[in-house]
């Protein structure tokens, strides 16, 4: 099969990610001596500031690891939650029936930042200094904006210069938005990183007390001190009015990066791993339990029939989601019902001949559904859905579902991203990390520290007694979905950017390597699909009926044979959907990495 560039093969170590700077950034590190856990701090750092319309330091990152030495596969939750104050009864009084999608009302602990140290702290080598200064570098000296960025910045420059002037003052520079390719530089971020770490030091030298001394400066001190003074100023908002936020310093330093099993399910001779329904990541393993029921192991991968058959895989799994998940901490989630064969055989004898319609939850357990009011009221078991021309959603909320561009759309409105990391080390270590939220678009920079609060606080609903309605200490159900694929001998990290898309276009990506038998850049570069009947994570919540993008590389053939059963096929062009990436072990003990071409922004590096 054709591939854009080649495999990457080699016993040193392997870093893969959504940017060419934050690939290299991590293989110096390994090159220096750290390891997978260490490299993959170091790009998610790095990310923050070369990425800022995809993520921040006041964003999330969920990570997944694996431990060769011994086995120990983990979950380091970098998702904060809803602050003390966040209540429906505090958004009703506002007169809102939805958290808005941008500005201060939405903001939720900031992760991000004490994810990557709880990493550190825990599975980590190097001194922190070493790990964030690649990216102090390029906040202090300048790099590359990438055309995404550029665009982005362009589309609410007239937001910034009316309304968020601490913005105006970081990202239009000389009072402009800045060209493509422009050095870029953001000296505040590099000032805060850099006190930081004088903090850090000045806890003496031992390497596990300056890394404890820098969350105490993110979640305690200067920089507590700063987000909370700011939150209390009204900004515009998605709603289109002005408004204060809820998060108080108690809700800082209340919270800490947490350690969890991962969810995990055996498919075609290997274990594949995601988070809990915190995040939307089972719905990656209920899609590979369905598809095995399906008989996908004798399927043709470039068919009609295989295509059909994912998409009503994900309809299904996705209808799941939104009956279901939620954060487990705060309510009963019956993950393992969701993921047994036996749920899965039954629900797979849904999956009939023609596109289905309509959101048809299981009941696992035998539970009763329940989905929110917006979808309807159910017949038969099916809600109706909500459906509704694309493009409907506020400036600066929710996460693109297909390219080449899609941050910026006709109506002048953009939407967050997300990006990605993946790391092996020569030992065997396996990380894999999807950093998103606090992007530059969806809430104003915090005077004096170069970037701005989550508002990851939009996925809630604000309709009582759902798996994932807001309630004050919560977690809300998010998109973001890194990934471990694990088997004797070693495995691979693997994932990708695209909001509610992450665990669909993975799909295509592990049927191509796990059963066709192609090397992970070849998998990466097959031709790729996903379903759009699924309900957007993302205010207003619709979705297109019965929807599909399709690369055209599936051939017309394909699309018209998808037409013919229903699907509302719509031609992404030839390489479009997917930014995924993957390094890990071979069965022969070597390293291999591969990154997605898509957008000429992704590599992966290594030797």
């Amino acid at each position: 099969m054709f591939t854009t560039r080649p495999e990457l093969v080699g016993t040193h170590g392997m870093v893969a990610s959504t940017h060419w700077l934050a690939s290299a950034v991590g293989m110096s590190v390994l090159e220096a001596g750290g390891n997978a856990f260490d490299a993959a701090a170091a790009a998610g750092f790095t990310l923050q500031v070369v990425e800022p319309h995809l993520n921040g330091p006041g964003g999330d990152a969920p990570i997944i690891g694996h431990r060769a030495a011994d086995g120990h596969t983990f979950v380091v939750c970098g998702q904060g939650t809803a602050p003390a104050a966040a209540t429906t009864g505090a958004f009703g009084d506002l007169g809102l029936d939805v958290v808005p999608g941008t500005g201060h009302l939405a903001a939720v602990v900031p992760g991000a930042f004490g994810a990557w140290l709880d990493l550190l702290a825990r599975y980590g080598t190097l001194p922190l200094a070493d790990v964030l200064s690649p990216a102090i570098g390029y906040a202090r000296d300048g790099y590359p904006l990438v055309p995404a960025a550029a665009r982005t910045i362009a589309t609410v420059e007239r937001l910034f210069a009316e309304h968020w002037p601490t913005s105006a003052a970081v990202y239009l520079p000389g009072g402009s938005a800045p060209a493509a390719g422009a050095r870029f530089t953001n000296p505040d971020l590099a000032a805060t990183y850099t006190r930081v770490l004088a903090e850090a030091a000045a806890a003496g030298s031992d390497r596990l007390a300056q890394i404890e001394a820098a969350r105490r400066a993110f979640y305690e001190g200067f920089v507590a001190e700063a987000m909370t003074d700011f939150v209390r100023t009204p900004v515009l908002d998605s709603s289109g009015e002005a408004h204060a936020g809820l998060l108080s310093g108690d809700d800082l330093a209340g919270w800490r990066a947490t350690e969890e099993p991962t969810a995990f399910v055996d498919f075609a001779g290997v274990e594949v791993h995601k988070t809990a329904a915190w995040g939307q990541g089972p719905v990656l393993l209920q899609q590979l339990r369905l598809l095995e029921a399906l008989g996908v192991a004798d399927a043709d991968l470039g068919s009609a029939d295989l295509v059909h058959t994912a998409l009503e895989v994900a309809d299904l799994a996705f209808a799941d989601r939104e009956a279901w998940y939620g954060d487990p901490a705060a309510g009963d989630v019956p993950l393992t019902a969701l993921l047994s064969r036996e749920y899965a055989a039954e629900r797979a004898r849904l999956v009939g001949p023609q596109a289905s319609d309509g959101l048809r939850p299981g009941s696992p357990d035998g539970r009763e559904p329940r989905l929110a009011a917006l979808f309807g009221t159910p017949t038969g078991g099916v809600w109706p859905g909500r459906y509704e021309a694309p493009g409907t959603a506020g400036a600066g909320t929710g996460e693109p579902t297909r390219g080449p561009d899609p941050e910026v759309r006709a109506s002048g409105e953009t939407r967050g991203d997300t990006c990605h990391v993946d790391v092996v080390d020569r030992w065997g270590n396996l990380v894999s990390a999807t950093p998103s939220g606090g992007w530059l678009q969806s809430s104003p920079v915090v005077p004096g520290l170069g970037f701005g609060l989550p508002t990851r606080a939009q996925m809630f609903w604000l309709e009582p007694g759902l798996p994932s309605s807001l309630a004050p200490g919560r977690r809300p159900r998010t998109t973001l979905s890194p990934g471990l694929v694990l088997r004797d001998g070693g495995g691979f990290a693997f994932g990708t950017p695209g909001g509610d898309q992450q665990d669909q276009w993975t799909i295509p990506f592990l049927l191509h390597h796990l059963i066709g038998g192609l090397d992970l850049q070849a998998a990466i570069d097959a031709p790729g699909w996903h379903s759009t009947h699924v309900p957007s994570s993302f205010h207003p919540r619709t979705s297109t009926r019965r929807g599909v993008e399709a690369e055209s590389r599936l051939g017309a053939d394909v699309l018209a044979d998808l037409a013919r059963r229903g699907h509302a096929v719509h031609d992404a062009g030839p390489w479009s959907l997917g930014r995924v990436s993957a390094a890990g072990v071979r069965p022969d003990g070597l390293l291999h990495a591969a990154a997605n071409p898509r957008g000429m922004q992704g590599y992966a590096a290594g030797r």
